[in-house]
């Protein structure tokens, strides 16, 4: 899927805090000066486009919902991420978190432990 830009999160997030909206109702929630209608419809219509939100017909107005969950937007970010900057490595990724000292000592246990339990389901097949 294509990246977002920060106004889309914006609106992604939005969808995903506050669940189905209509852009009237999304206007209330941008700092001042806010965007006006047409843009931030234009902007949603273009997630449409992207696949990240379907909408309901009420008449000619329509109310917005996710469809790419928050969960799954991450992953598709860490992955970019892994791809772009650490030669599609998961390893050398964890390794510069760890050696950046951004993994805290339980993080590192939870990972080891992670680790282990997908090993046992690889073992099992």
């Amino acid at each position: 899927m294509k990246r977002l830009t920060n106004r889309e999160e914006f609106i992604m997030k939005l969808l995903w805090e506050k669940g189905p909206l209509f852009v009237r109702e999304m206007l209330q929630f941008f700092e001042e000066p806010q965007p006006h209608f047409n843009t931030v419809s234009t902007i949603v219509r273009g997630l449409e486009d992207k696949g990240y939100v379907a909408h309901k017909a009420y008449g000619p107005t329509h109310q917005y919902i996710a469809v790419v969950g928050e969960e799954e937007y991450g992953s598709m970010n860490i992955n970019n991420a892994v791809e772009r900057y650490f030669k599609n490595s998961y390893l050398a990724a964890v390794s510069s978190l760890a050696k950046e000292e951004k993994l805290s000592l339980d993080d590192l246990k939870e990972l080891i432990e992670m680790v282990k339990r997908q090993r046992e389901k690889l073992s099992e097949k």
